[in-house]
């Protein structure tokens, strides 16, 4: 059986997302189409509205066939390493292809780009390493870089998210040597960054922040996803109560701040350079997690760089746990939830893997997994106590089935 992997958050799916899975059908000709997807904590730093569960339902009623979580220690990472993590991932599950969407929509120039920087690296990193020592942030001086060795010309233009992420992808593919052909589709109707919904495609980014604002699916939002999508949310509020959102998490985080010392603070993943003592100062008047980003944000500390921080804080990640990163592959494959083609794939592919494939956490589990567990813990911590044990259980029951 032929398999394209996707690469995705979901957060929310929506219409948009069904163009992308229709399309990399298409253009790869798979049988089996394979998501890697972040689990309840996504790459930018945030809770996901609805937890992975019920997001990968979402997903296997609308084209998925097979939904992999991606670890945390890559999930909430920067776009190199979220790209590595899902790419080797996928390479596990023998897909053939991966297809993600982008603003150039041309897989060649994606292609040529990666050998122009192979050929360049001294230079980009000369050039990275000058702006970051100016005090700017790490995508601010990446642009820099990129734009003096040519890579953000109207070809290629790696200031755009999408852009910057596929060309994460295909740099994986290529410098780890793996048989996978990258194809790429053209995003289409509007920008990842678009704040309002103003067709039925429109960006994760908008359809949340309507949802959040009003606390419920408004007719602005309905019409931009699928029923399976508006199913899925308010099953998941039934449940729960809530759509995750940061600000949920402000008191706990504030709690943790203020309870740690700097030492502690300094070992968690991300803070560097002496934040510890920023976030530390800043943490006894913060009056909402808004308020506390803005009050240590800089040029040189982005929004979403001090987010994964926060995120780090909250589930107690520190940098030790981070070691196994950098390994020539994934720790383990985890299947969140699979249909009948899914399954049929899998019980093929199974044999041919370099690591284990699991379905729940387990005893005696990999300390990748027992991150997992925390991060689980920490996502469903705001709710009630009843409620939080009853999803957290999902964990240890075997992946969804359709």
């Amino acid at each position: 059986m032929n398999a394209c992997g996707l690469i995705v958050e979901y957060n929310p799916f929506h219409n948009g997302h069904i163009y992308h899975i229709q399309e990399a059908k298409k253009a790869s000709g798979a049988d089996c189409m394979i998501a890697v997807m972040s689990g309840n904590f996504l790459q930018r730093g945030e809770p996901a509205v609805i937890d992975k569960f019920h997001r990968t339902r979402t997903a296997l009623n609308s084209g998925i066939d097979i939904v992999l979580e991606l670890p945390y220690i890559y999930a909430v990472q920067n776009s190199d390493l979220f790209a590595d993590g899902a790419v080797k991932t996928l390479n596990e599950a023998g897909v053939s292809t991966i297809c993600f969407g982008s603003e150039s929509g041309s897989i060649s120039h994606f292609i040529t780009s990666f050998h122009t920087f192979k050929a360049k690296r001294a230079i980009f990193e000369e050039t990275l390493k000058k702006y970051l020592d100016k005090g700017i942030s790490f995508p601010e001086a990446s642009k820099h870089a990129y734009t003096n060795i040519g890579l953000t010309d109207q070809n290629i233009d790696l200031t755009k998210p999408n852009n910057i992420l596929g060309y994460s992808y295909v740099k994986s593919i290529m410098e780890n040597n793996l048989s996978i052909s990258p194809l790429t589709i053209k995003r289409t109707n509007n920008d990842f960054h678009d704040q309002t919904i103003t067709s039925t495609i429109a960006s994760a980014t908008s359809i949340r922040k309507e949802l959040l604002k009003h606390n419920a699916l408004t007719a602005q939002i309905l019409p931009a996803i699928p029923k399976e999508t508006e199913s899925q949310l308010m099953v998941y509020k039934d449940k729960s109560s809530i759509w995750h959102q940061w600000e949920n998490y402000f008191p706990l985080l504030q709690y943790r701040v203020m309870t740690m010392s700097a030492s502690e603070i300094k070992a968690i993943q991300g803070v560097d350079e002496g934040l510890e003592n920023r976030i530390i100062k800043t943490a006894k008047k913060a009056t909402s997690i808004y308020r506390w980003i803005e009050s240590i944000k800089t040029k040189r500390y982005t929004w979403t760089r001090i987010q994964r921080m926060f995120v780090h804080i909250l589930t107690n990640t520190k940098k030790a746990d981070f070691e196994t990163v950098h390994l020539p592959s994934v720790p383990y494959v985890r299947v969140l939830g699979m249909t009948q083609i899914g399954r049929t794939y899998l019980n093929r592919q199974k044999k041919q893997m370099h690591v284990p494939l699991l379905s729940k956490l387990t005893r005696n589990q990999h300390p990748v997994l027992a991150i997992e567990e925390k991060a689980a813990q920490a996502y469903y911590s705001v709710l009630p106590p009843e409620k939080r044990n009853s999803l957290f259980q999902q964990e240890l029951q075997s992946p969804i089935r359709l």
